[in-house]
């Protein structure tokens, strides 16, 4: 083989381990069946919150997998695959399903959050919850509400001592 194109394979598989190691999430997707239109639009929406669409060799993946600690994610790695790579550890997951109800050729197959393996089931489950902001959210919603509640009781006091 050549000494360039074995640099090369190295680079890439240095470049996916690292990727594996620093993301907060990945999840692995297979697009066979996907046209190009549909393919430019999953990327589109993925661009828009910030993560990585990429095609790799699965040989390539999968050496990146083990070396990243994640061996159980190579049998994941079989036929036609993207990764998608995120700091988020919802963003991927939550917008690889939604594309995929609307696009039943699009696969989830494994992911990776915050360090742990999951199979499509777990991935499509964290598919649902809701992006950072929206839980940031909901936790001020909860924190805001007792003093609400409690504003409100004060002021139905104060409205019953002027009656």
């Amino acid at each position: 083989m050549n000494k360039e194109v074995l640099t090369l394979k190295e680079q890439t598989v240095s470049e996916i381990t690292e990727k594996f190691k620093n993301s907060g999430s990945a999840v692995v997707v297979e697009y066979r069946g996907l046209s190009v239109a549909e393919v430019t639009e999953l990327r589109r929406n993925l661009r828009a919150e910030n993560v990585d669409y990429k095609v790799y060799k699965n040989t390539l993946s999968s050496r990146a997998a083990e070396a990243a600690g994640y061996s159980e994610l190579t049998n994941s790695l079989t036929g036609p695959n993207a990764i998608a790579f995120s700091e988020d550890a919802v963003a991927p997951a939550r917008i690889l399903a939604k594309f995929a109800k609307t696009h039943d050729k699009l696969v989830i197959k494994a992911g990776i959050v915050e360090g742990s393996v999951l199979d499509a089931a777990a991935v499509n489950d964290i598919a649902k919850l809701p992006n950072r902001d929206g839980m940031i959210s909901m936790l001020l919603g909860c924190f805001q509400a007792p003093v609400r509640d409690f504003a409100c009781v004060i002021k139905a006091v104060a409205d019953s001592k002027e009656a």
